[in-house]
């Protein structure tokens, strides 16, 4: 099972901030480490120091054995308090004591205490001995003059004690240093990235922006471009890429502005010819006297071309005029009652599809401009109708969500091949052969749907999966105020 796991920061910040505080731990570590070593070598040195000086005169004078009495209290010999002495003989303890105030006292030994003293080395170094009934010592062994060898010892309490206090002065200044130096960092750090924070700034601001379409301004440079700073070689290649795509975005708005004021001018400019054609094919078919059957059929295909080129005019000349974000008509519209009239038309132009309409019981009101809503719900139900093989159930549904109107177009046909669901309101974009048809499209309906919600202030969008396919149009609820205008 695995434990929990320690937060690691994922900020530049939090990281360099965690970095110096952990460097400078370690230092602090490093510094109290060296400085205990130091510190108890110099004491345990003294010690040495002062063991070597005393030679073995407090145990040699314990190879004669008695007791100093009440009023001599001078057989200590001057010697430090809790002294250790002990005198070996072939081996063998014969004598130990320590001192206590002005006199001293026989120290008890078990077996492992004799071993422990018969292996000290007279050697005139100090060593470390523990005692079972005294505290850790240093001790010295010398030989003495009668062939013994005498053990004096002192201590290590004071040496500990004095250790252990600055150990505990060194973690509570430590300490301090730390959390000074962790909230001065924090601020230095902080401080340090706010070129940083800048240029973050201005890329957010860069990526926020609307660079689909449209004209877009780019907002202010960043101010760090020092290059002898990483920040500074930063910002000016942050710069440098935001120069290039400000170019890149003037001209491709400059070659789309081009693009919608031909298909606008040439849309102008062919509906007078279409109309012209139209007319003359009409009254052609009209004439009193009779035509040839070929000529009458030529004619007849003349005439449903210029309807079909017709529509496809008026169709670019829509999409010219909401590019160029004209506003449209505002005014009351009763959605329920237009999508009713759509379907009823939808239900006479596609008899062999089963028509379903659900409505609420109260009128769903939006805004806007009736003749391109009528459009594009009739365009929606085209769409359904044209895509889709007979006996397909279409349902189309209104309902009124607090703010929103919703209007969805829902078929059980084949559904979207998933390759062109992404681009499927883009123009000139058809269904593949995988959707039956029973008359050509252009390709534009659906981006008129788009277009016509978007200016509108709603969105269009594809639902649902193959079998189950779900257009919905979203559209802002009538306002009491709202802005007028004409297209």
């Amino acid at each position: 099972m695995n434990g929990p796991r320690v937060p690691v920061p994922r900020t530049l910040r939090a990281r360099l901030t965690l970095g110096l505080v952990v460097l400078l731990a370690v230092s602090c570590l490093i510094v109290g480490v060296a400085t205990i070593t130091a510190l108890r070598g110099f004491l345990v040195g003294r010690l040495d120091q002062q063991l070597a000086t005393e030679g073995g005169r407090f145990p040699a004078s314990l190879e004669h054995e008695h007791r100093p009495d009440a009023d001599n209290r001078t057989d200590t010999r001057g010697q430090a308090p809790r002294t250790f002495g002990a005198r070996l003989v072939s081996g063998q303890v014969t004598a130990a004591s320590v001192v206590q105030a002005q006199s001293f006292e026989p120290v008890p030994l078990t077996a492992a205490d004799r071993q422990a003293l018969a292996s000290v080395r007279p050697d005139g170094h100090g060593h470390r001995l523990s005692l079972s009934a005294l505290e850790e010592y240093r001790v010295m062994a010398v030989h003495g003059d009668d062939g013994d060898i005498l053990i004096t010892g002192l201590s290590l309490h004071p040496v500990e004690e004095t250790l252990h206090r600055l150990e505990l002065v060194e973690l509570v200044v430590f300490g301090i240093v730390l959390a000074a130096a962790g909230t001065a960092a924090a601020l230095w750090v902080r401080l340090t990235l706010r070129p940083l924070r800048r240029v973050v700034s201005t890329a957010t601001r860069v990526a926020e922006l609307p660079l689909a379409g449209g004209e877009v301004a780019m907002p202010e440079r960043v101010p760090d471009t020092d290059p002898r700073t990483e920040v500074g070689q930063v910002g000016a290649a942050l710069n440098r890429m935001l120069a290039h795509i400000e170019d890149a975005l003037a001209r491709r708005h400059a070659s789309e502005e081009r693009l919608r004021r031909f298909a606008a001018d040439a849309s102008h400019e062919l509906r007078t010819p279409v109309a012209a054609v139209r007319g003359h094919a009409e009254l052609a078919l009209r004439s009193p006297a009779g035509l040839p059957e070929p000529v009458a059929h030529a004619l007849g295909r003349i005439e449903a071309e210029a309807v079909r080129m017709s529509e496809l005019v008026d169709d670019l000349l829509l999409l010219a005029r909401l590019d160029t974000g004209r506003p449209l008509v505002s005014e009351p519209v009763d959605l329920t009652r237009l999508v009713l009239d759509a379907t009823s038309d939808a239900r006479v132009a596609g008899p062999d599809h089963r028509w379903e309409l659900v409505l609420p019981e109260e009128p769903v009101v939006v805004r806007g401009d009736e003749h391109r809503l009528h459009q594009m719900v009739a365009n929606l139900l085209a769409n359904a109708r044209t895509h889709t093989p007979p006996g397909t159930h279409v349902t189309v549904r209104v309902a009124g969500r607090e703010d929103r109107a919703e209007l969805e177009v829902e078929d059980d046909g084949p559904g979207v091949p998933p390759d062109i669901r992404a681009e499927l309101f883009q123009r000139f974009v058809r269904a593949s052969q995988s959707r039956s048809r029973a008359e050509g499209g252009t390709g534009l309906g659906l981006a008129i749907v788009d277009g016509v919600a978007t200016a509108h202030g709603g969105h269009a969008e594809l639902a649902g999966a193959p079998g189950r396919t779900t257009f919905r149009v979203t559209l802002p609820m009538k306002t009491d105020h709202p802005p007028a205008g004409l297209l």
